[in-house]
């Protein structure tokens, strides 16, 4: 009797390819972006991937409106943005999306925290979180890479099946910090 060959299953290995991962199991169709190097590996996952529209936005701003397009249109949007953007989209999220009361699930790369070294990445690392909440948004952190699929899926859950306006903020601890040369 031949035992039968291991089966060969692709593991995520970086945490980009586990949230890539929870993006598609929960559906999501539209990715909105402003070029982020926190967010490159899963800006690519999403690029190479045919059902995934990914758009690239010249303010975050716009992020909401596409967000609102997808939800209107049937679609599931996530809207990738780094924390110093988050100041860009405030009206658009405290407006649009509070009147609209549609779903907004923003993932955002913090700055300004864990060993920054730009001090115009501080402020907005400083207060995005209370801006958030100030807007009236949900607003979940993760710090280590084990916490990415869970944490990404309590997201947008809490975003799609209750009509939310949800961030998960990607700290800089998990994301690393830039070093100026």
């Amino acid at each position: 009797m031949s035992v039968p060959a291991p089966m060969s299953v692709e593991v995520p290995t970086t945490w980009p390819d586990t949230l890539f991962d929870t993006l598609k199991q929960v559906g999501i169709e539209q990715v909105g972006h402003v070029p982020d190097a926190g967010h490159a590996r899963l800006i690519d996952r999403c690029d190479r991937d045919p059902a995934i529209a990914v758009t690239g936005l010249t303010s975050e701003e716009e992020g909401v409106g596409l967000a609102a397009g997808a939800w209107l249109g049937g679609q599931r949007a996530a809207l990738l943005m780094q924390s110093s953007g988050l100041g860009n989209c405030v009206n658009a999220i405290s407006s649009l999306a509070e009147a609209g009361q549609f779903p907004l699930l923003m993932i955002i790369t913090m700055r300004g925290e864990w060993g920054e070294f730009n001090p115009w990445q501080v402020p907005l690392g400083r207060a995005a979180r209370d801006v958030l909440l100030a807007i009236d948004c949900r607003v979940l952190n993760v710090h280590r890479p084990d916490e990415v699929g869970d944490t990404a899926l309590a997201a947008a859950r809490l975003a799609f099946d209750s009509s939310q306006r949800v961030a998960m903020l990607l700290t800089q601890r998990l994301i690393g910090t830039k070093a100026f040369r």
